[in-house]
């Protein structure tokens, strides 16, 4: 005789255990077999795991057997695989596996467990648990060769997966997870998977913690509804490296959808929606950062924190929330997918140090509008959310709208200047545009060429010697002009001499004519140093 978890097994041959209950022997022989043992009684209301109605003795199994079989069970009938496959079983008592290695394959569908789950350092190869209703499940530096599927569970006081080791895909789609005495609903920071983890249409009631986790190929949170009104962060995971791609997006609700496809028409859509702030600062992201339809509702100490950020994509293309912040200070993106009504009004929008080398537009997103985005951004003067702007727009050959934007930049400039210099800065705006318009320096040299020749006909204009001898004829259209270069050399205004009013207006066309020349070489600077 030898004892096994406190129960006698006999002579070591695989023979039914002694002080078994019928459930419990079912149990056993179903293990040995390889089979599925379910004791639903058929009437769904009964059989909901998540219900209030007792499924008693008959339907009941207790954890130490269950840990029993998994940990030291019987050996396999001849030409059979030992496996647990359950459905529609209570389980009594805390299953406790920690720190074991579970070789056989492990199925837990619509199971309901009376106390929490024990897997802290537990070994397996694929683990389902599927449609069950667990107090806790405290998984911690879990490993699992295989699978860990954990989808339509319903766990009531949150979920455990610190440093765990998923070794293909970690599902907790369509799950319900409430939060634990800490205040977190799924803790699985370190945790690491290998291909995807997929969470698409969860329900989470605290604060979703992943930070520092891996995943090998996707994150999907299609449809999920994340929500904490407890503390600030209903998703806090900095540092997040995903190989692929993270979905905040829609799901379908209702049918057969398949992960990652585009729901069919007439399908039942379910947006991401988030109430509780969200921080992925510096996450990595190999394909793009996906945030199509999706829903933030913030209270104003409350953020999207895309905080250095890398990713070849960002589809910013969810609703703006109506308080709160979105911060991108920081990120460096290749192509900035975006719509106007995408984003926050001033004051909630953060950009500084924010990289992109593409804009995709979806939809009407006119330059006036770009101009508002940035401004938005930026509560106080800063040049370079707008040279950014420029440098992409003229990447892609729009020339005339990176001159708008750098304009722009100058009148915003403009009004954190002292009084003399917003004066002189309103003058190169309105003659020349600060060079950014040079046509409009030619069009003010004609007209004030012109009105001053006119002006220059009818003034008084006495030779600088006093007898004339070896001037050059008076003519107001050179002395005009003469005075208006400053630099060129027309030989006409070191010959005449004037008097009162006609003196001032000569060194008023002096200045304008610096001014309108300095705005002009000013201008040609900034055209060379971007060629």
């Amino acid at each position: 005789m030898t004892e096994g978890a406190g129960i006698r097994t006999g002579d070591g041959t695989g023979d039914l255990p002694d002080d078994l209950t019928a459930a419990e022997a079912g149990m056993w022989q179903a293990f040995r077999n390889g089979s599925a043992y379910d004791l639903s009684s058929g009437d769904t209301v009964v059989d909901d795991p998540h219900g209030g109605h007792p499924w008693g003795a008959a339907r009941t199994v207790r954890a130490r057997i269950v840990a029993w079989l998994l940990l030291a069970g019987p050996p396999a009938l001849a030409g059979r695989v030992a496996s647990l496959k359950l459905s529609g079983v209570q389980i009594s008592g805390t299953l406790d596996l920690a720190g074991g290695t579970v070789v056989p394959y492990v199925e837990l569908k619509r199971c309901r467990f009376e106390r929490e789950v024990l897997l802290p350092e537990a070994r397996f190869t694929t683990l389902r648990m599927v449609d069950c209703s667990v107090p806790r499940l405290e998984a911690a530096r879990v490993h699992t060769e295989g699978d860990l599927h954990l989808p339509r569970c319903r766990f009531h006081n949150g979920v455990r997966l610190t440093d765990a080791h998923i070794g293909t895909d970690l599902l907790l789609n369509q799950a319900i997870v409430y939060r634990d005495r800490t205040g977190r609903s799924i803790a699985a920071d370190g945790l690491t998977v290998g291909q995807d983890l997929q969470a698409e249409l969860l329900e989470s009631h605290g604060e979703l913690s992943l930070r520092s986790a891996k995943i090998g190929v996707s994150l999907s949170l299609r449809g999920a509804r994340l929500v904490n009104p407890y503390t600030r962060l209903a998703l806090n995971a900095p540092q997040l490296t995903v190989e692929r791609s993270l979905y905040l997006t829609p799901a379908g609700v209702g049918g057969q959808a398949l992960s990652g496809t585009t729901p069919a028409r007439g399908t039942r859509i379910q947006r991401f929606e988030c109430r509780g702030g969200v921080r992925l600062d510096d996450g990595r992201f190999g394909d793009a950062v996906d945030l199509e339809r999706a829903r933030f509702t913030f209270t104003d100490d409350q953020e999207l924190s895309l905080r250095r950020v890398q990713t070849p994509e960002l589809r910013f293309l969810g609703e703006p929330p109506r308080r709160g912040k979105v911060v991108l200070s920081g990120a460096r993106v290749i192509n900035l997918v975006d719509r106007a009504s995408a984003w926050p009004g001033p004051g909630n929008l953060h950009m500084g140090g924010f990289a992109y080398e593409n804009l995709v537009p979806q939809g009407p997103f006119p330059l006036a509008e770009r101009l508002r985005w940035v401004a938005a951004a930026t509560a106080e003067y800063a040049p370079e959310p707008y040279e950014r702007l420029a440098t992409v727009l003229r990447a892609g050959g729009e020339d005339e709208d990176a001159r708008e934007v750098l304009l722009a930049k100058q009148r915003r400039r403009r009004e954190t200047l002292p009084p003399a210099a917003k004066l002189l800065g309103y003058v190169q705006d309105w003659t020349v545009a600060y060079g950014y318009r040079p046509g409009r320096a030619a069009v003010w040299m004609a007209v004030l060429w012109a009105a001053s020749s006119l002006a220059f006909a009818h003034a008084a204009h006495p030779p600088v010697d006093g007898n004339g001898e070896g001037h050059p004829p008076w003519n107001p259209a050179l002395f005009a002009l003469d005075l208006l270069l400053p630099v060129i050399d027309l030989g006409q205004v070191g010959q005449w001499r004037l008097h009162g009013g006609w003196q001032w207006l000569s060194t008023a066309l002096i200045l304008l004519g610096w001014i309108l020349a300095t705005t002009v070489a000013a201008g040609a600077t900034r055209l060379l140093r971007r060629g």
